[in-house]
């Protein structure tokens, strides 16, 4: 009897551990759905946010755009082809922002709608993907501000203006663009000139948003759900 009775009450507490290992690994599940819930919930209200900034740049870029093609129109002929030429170049650059602007409000929206993080996170990494190759090459149209003024004449007369003044300017502006176009990366978002480039309300959201979603994967390893 006392052998039968060891062997039940062995049973009983083995069932009882069982019991509590399913409680218990319910009530991480619990945690984590809850987790991510709250978690997911304020990275779309920060990417929300994002979109509607965004929304009112499209607006000005598209009046840019339009003020831009104005300016060329009216600036067509021989003596203002620099103008012309210039502001024809600056108005594509803002084009391929606009329609970027407009592919990002649009993936945003996507991320809203998404219920898996796994979703969310890869989203949100296309997303700042998008906003550092925008800023790369929108860096390129620096030196097209700097030829409004120039024109044939003062090229032909060897207009001092032009020669140590307006030239300089443009191939410093150049290289400017040209190393920024190379170097900004994520690469380099650990140094204090790119945090400085990325520190406005474009890019502050995004790392917001996958700062939030990141937490989930620490609280995970945390509690041990890397193994369930």
């Amino acid at each position: 009897m006392e052998e039968q009775e060891l062997k039940n009450l062995w049973q009983t507490y083995d069932q009882q551990l069982r019991q509590a290992k399913i409680l218990n690994l319910q009530s991480w599940v619990v945690q984590l759905q809850t987790k991510e819930a709250i978690q997911l919930m304020r990275a779309k209200s920060k990417l929300n946010a994002l979109a509607n900034f965004k929304k009112w740049v499209v607006l000005l870029g598209v009046l840019w755009v339009a003020l831009l093609l104005l300016l060329a129109y009216y600036s067509f002929s021989f003596e203002k082809i620099f103008f012309f030429v210039s502001a024809c170049v600056l108005a594509l650059f803002n084009i391929y922002a606009v329609a970027a602007y407009i592919r990002q409000i649009l993936l945003i929206r996507e991320i809203d709608n998404s219920e898996s993080i796994v979703e969310a996170q890869e989203k949100t990494a296309r997303l700042q993907s998008s906003t550092i190759r925008i800023v790369r090459v929108l860096f390129l149209q620096m030196p097209f501000y700097t030829t409004w003024f120039i024109t044939p004449s003062s090229i032909v007369n060897r207009d001092p203006g032009f020669w140590f003044i307006s030239l300089p300017v443009a191939l410093l502006f150049v290289f400017f663009s040209v190393w920024l176009y190379r170097n900004i990366n994520a690469r380099n978002a650990h140094k204090k000139w790119f945090r400085l480039l990325f520190s406005g309300p474009e890019w502050t959201p995004v790392i917001q948003a996958i700062e939030f979603m990141r937490e989930i994967d620490e609280f995970k390893k945390e509690n041990g759900f890397k193994e369930i």
